[in-house]
């Protein structure tokens, strides 16, 4: 019977073992999922804004249409973030955009026929409005051009 009692202690001892593990293991669990809620609601207390963008011809301050505005997350090094998000402007020249994260971003702008526009800005309140005046590119020079006299 010493055997038979001294059994049930090793049985009792190795339910123990797993039980005190499996409550450990709920306990770690339970610490990482309020440790990632934690993350989770302090990212959605970041401030956001929206963007209003106004996209228009430098010339005569008419509206370009389906431009595209390309903006771009900057860290604070200056240096360009992975990801990119790209709106078109409507018949009217505009686009915008909501829940834009405060911080710096760098807009692009691209329309056929226009030069290139590309400017940074710091986003610190809750609506920000941008007006871009796109610009018609310049006459190209050469010094290869037939006007000048060719060197002998």
């Amino acid at each position: 019977m010493t055997r038979m009692h001294s059994m049930k202690r090793l049985g009792a001892r190795v339910y123990c073992s797993w039980l005190f593990l499996g409550c450990a293991v709920f306990i770690f669990c339970f610490c990482l999922s309020g440790i990632a809620l934690a993350q989770r609601s302090d990212s959605e207390e970041t401030p956001t804004a929206v963007l209003n963008f106004l996209v228009i011809k430098d010339d005569n301050g008419k509206p370009v249409r389906n431009a595209s505005v390309i903006m771009h997350e900057v860290n604070v090094k200056g240096k360009q973030g992975r990801g990119d998000l790209e709106l078109k402007t409507d018949l009217d020249g505009k686009a915008n955009y909501e829940e834009v994260p405060y911080g710096t971003i760098r807009v692009q702008v691209l329309a056929s026929g226009f030069q290139t526009y590309g400017e940074d800005y710091e986003v610190n309140r809750p609506k920000v409005d941008v007006t871009i005046k796109l610009k018609r590119p310049q006459g190209q020079f050469s010094i290869y051009d037939n006007n000048h006299p060719k060197p002998q």
